[in-house]
């Protein structure tokens, strides 16, 4: 297992957007570029806009095809207003989802003596003797206390090698996978070992997933699980957890 100093090879979202922000005094930020973000956002949406306006088409002419009332409905439209119309709202579309990828993104500061993660309008700060050992665990940055508790999991779609070479110039540990990843346990219902409340927190965290797995509420289940000692990670719509220190 690899660590100190270790980059990894991993890729960020589109186009690894990453911005350092000048006379940061020794201070790495790591964050998307919003305006790209966005721009490619509303390039994609009017793509999809302008590739509906053809799959219209070629719809009508089939004798018999799915969704041909909205199709003719589409296509019933005056040239080229049709093909305005249909890749203004796809831009409009990717605006907005512009907006929301923005909103959701990662932003990193790496210093000497903390890190602190961005996301949805807050911050999380972390003093430097509270990170052991910061983690790529997929598409995920985790950060590990000395002990092995997770103190921080968050989806990251900046460069990986980017964010390895920030913490690494800064003095902190860097791994390129969760040297505590065979120790996890894939969660069933009233299984054995668990400390007390953890099961019925999993079973809660797991019903909210079912829900929308970006909610607060699973959010706040991971955290009074780790109150409790229990490391808790997502693989393929499961949970599976540890306990930290064993």
């Amino acid at each position: 297992m690899a660590d100190t100093g270790r980059i990894g090879s991993g890729q960020g979202r589109a186009g690894d957007l990453v911005k350092r922000e000048p006379g940061s005094g020794g201070v790495a930020v790591l964050k998307e570029s919003a305006w790209v973000l966005t721009l490619f956002c509303v390039a994609c949406g009017a793509l999809v806009g302008g590739v509906v306006t053809l799959l219209a088409e070629w719809l009508v002419r089939l004798s018999w095809g799915p969704l041909q009332g909205p199709a003719r409905l589409l296509t019933s439209v005056p040239k080229p207003w049709q093909s305005v119309g249909s890749v203004g709202v796809g831009a409009v579309l990717g605006l907005v989802v512009g907006f929301v990828a923005v909103h959701e993104s990662l932003s990193v500061r790496v210093s000497a003596d903390r890190v602190v993660l961005g996301i949805r309008d807050s911050s999380q700060e972390f003093a430097r003797d509270r990170v052991g050992l910061a983690v790529r665990d997929g598409k995920q940055l985790v950060l590990l206390g000395p002990d092995g508790m997770e103190i921080a999991r968050e989806e990251c779609g900046l460069p990986w090698a980017r964010l390895a070479e920030a913490f690494a110039a800064h003095g902190y540990r860097w791994a390129d996978e969760d040297p505590h990843l065979e120790e996890f346990r894939r969660w069933v219902p009233g299984m054995p070992g668990m400390p007390d409340g953890a099961d019925a927190l999993l079973r809660a965290r797991a019903a909210a997933r079912e829900k929308d797995a970006g909610t607060d509420d699973v959010r706040e289940l991971r955290g009074e699980l780790l109150r409790l000692g229990v490391v808790v990670r997502d693989e393929k719509g499961r949970q599976h957890w540890r306990v930290a220190g064993q």
